[in-house]
């Protein structure tokens, strides 16, 4: 079985999101709620075992480094968290005004400083020692093949927590 290296999956699902936030934000600058609702969606499912692995296991491996600092990353998610519950909420409509509109892509906007500033935990990631990135590899493929959506595990397995 090929292993998965969890710094460059990590860095690449930010690829991911990033590009999938500047595409909402311009479809919501277009006023297509049904477009930005597909892409909310399919960032839904991609974050849903990223932010699993952050928190389940990369977080605390990167508390040696960043002590409580970590907690602080545990409530950017919650924000990020209680953003796209809204964005998915506003986003079942079939219209949006042009408030909503504008409203929305800030909060897209907002999100990409969370993506830009998690980047930068690759980094530290890399002082880890060999067993431990490798425990990071495992941990993320097993999220990844669970699956489970961000909204879904946030309401479920993290809110048991």
């Amino acid at each position: 079985m090929v292993k998965l290296d969890p710094i460059a999956e990590f860095r690449e699902d930010h690829r991911k999101v990033r590009d999938g936030l500047l595409e909402m934000i311009e479809s919501l600058n277009q006023k297509n709620a049904a477009k930005a609702g597909k892409i909310l969606g399919n960032l839904n499912t991609l974050v849903g075992p990223h932010f699993r692995y952050e928190e389940e296991t990369l977080y605390p491996a990167l508390r040696v480094f960043l002590g409580e600092y970590v907690d602080q990353l545990i409530k950017e998610h919650d924000g990020v968290i209680a953003t796209a519950l809204a964005c998915a909420e506003l986003l079942k409509k079939d219209t949006l005004s042009e408030k909503e509109a504008k409203d929305a892509a800030s909060a897209a906007r907002a999100l990409l400083i969370h993506v830009s500033n998690c980047d930068g935990l690759a980094i530290l990631s890399e002082r880890l020692k060999r067993k431990e990135i490798n425990n990071l590899g495992e941990k993320f493929a097993a999220a990844r093949k669970a699956g489970i959506p961000l909204l879904a595990w946030a309401q479920t397995i993290r809110k048991k927590k």
